[in-house]
């Protein structure tokens, strides 16, 4: 089996994970656009308004990128503390099931914990079961007492 270690993505990365961030939208309904997942992220990456993690085989030319997860900064003004938005965790279909989630999930806690922040936030489909599995059997809870409303404005 081939195994897989995590690093931080730079700017230089972002060719890597741009497929894996195309395949990412697209799972959540949005049409493939691959240059501009790659703009995106160069543009995340550029102006250090996100981490990203992602799980990584194979060395130069050859590495492959089977996950990542996107982390956004964000405050809470109740406790007056940072936090970290988990807005993007995505697998490679094809690499479910082998732990890399689970591994994406311990390094955000990990940078989260090592940045002095309050925690993580996260939010997720309603019908997306699996991967609620994976958020409580690493210790995430779902909240109860808060509604999310969204208003978002066309283009």
């Amino acid at each position: 089996m081939i195994s897989y270690r995590l690093e931080r993505a730079t700017l230089q990365d972002a060719e890597l994970i741009a497929p894996l961030f195309n395949e990412y939208r697209v799972y959540y309904g949005q049409e493939p656009d691959l240059p501009g997942a790659l703009h995106f992220l160069q543009q995340r990456l550029e102006a250090g308004e996100s981490a990203i993690f992602m799980a990584v085989t194979g060395e130069g030319g050859s590495r492959y990128a089977g996950g990542l997860a996107q982390l956004y900064p964000s405050f809470s003004s109740l406790t007056m503390q940072r936090l970290w938005v988990l807005n993007d965790l995505f697998v490679a279909e094809q690499l479910r099931g082998r732990g890399l989630g689970t591994m994406l999930l311990e390094e955000v806690r990990n940078f989260a914990l090592n940045t002095g922040t309050k925690g993580l936030t996260l939010t997720t489909m309603t019908d997306n079961i699996s991967a609620q599995r994976l958020y409580e059997a690493q210790g995430y809870v779902r909240d109860h007492d808060f509604y999310t409303y969204d208003l978002f404005f066309e283009k």
